[in-house]
């Protein structure tokens, strides 16, 4: 049974920086094409950024470009967002995700990162940026 677990979210004071981990069983990480996502109060869920097979890491949501950087260790199953420089507006509950379409499990990243073309996702864990 496929599962992702999300950690490491905390509250943080602007400028600060955090580093989340999905850790991942039931299934061969280094196979697969994994995604974090961010879904503030109201509104709709945010590809961040996704991390193909080979380790190819690619920013997409602009807003996070040179501060978030994501990564994976095969050897632990876990993939990492290690995000720097936060700012107020990353507030929100942040989600791993395996890339799929149609019942498969993708070893690229398809972009745009849409929510619907991810699955087994975990439950989220909670970052706020305030001060």
């Amino acid at each position: 049974q496929l599962q992702l677990v999300e950690s490491g979210g905390d509250l943080v004071q602007p400028g600060g920086s955090l580093r989340l981990s999905c850790a991942v069983s039931g299934f061969t990480l280094e196979s697969y094409a994994i995604g974090w996502f961010r879904q503030a109060p109201g509104k709709e869920r945010e590809g961040v950024q996704c991390i193909s097979s080979s380790g190819g890491g690619t920013d997409y949501a602009r807003s996070v470009k040179g501060r978030f950087t994501i990564s994976r260790d095969n050897a632990k199953n876990t993939v990492y967002l290690q995000m720097n420089s936060l700012k107020p507006e990353d507030t929100a509950v942040y989600y791993c995700a395996v890339q799929s379409a149609d019942g498969q499990l993708l070893s690229l990243c398809v972009f745009p990162l849409f929510y619907r073309y991810f699955s087994s996702w975990g439950q989220g864990t909670q970052v706020t940026v305030s001060s």
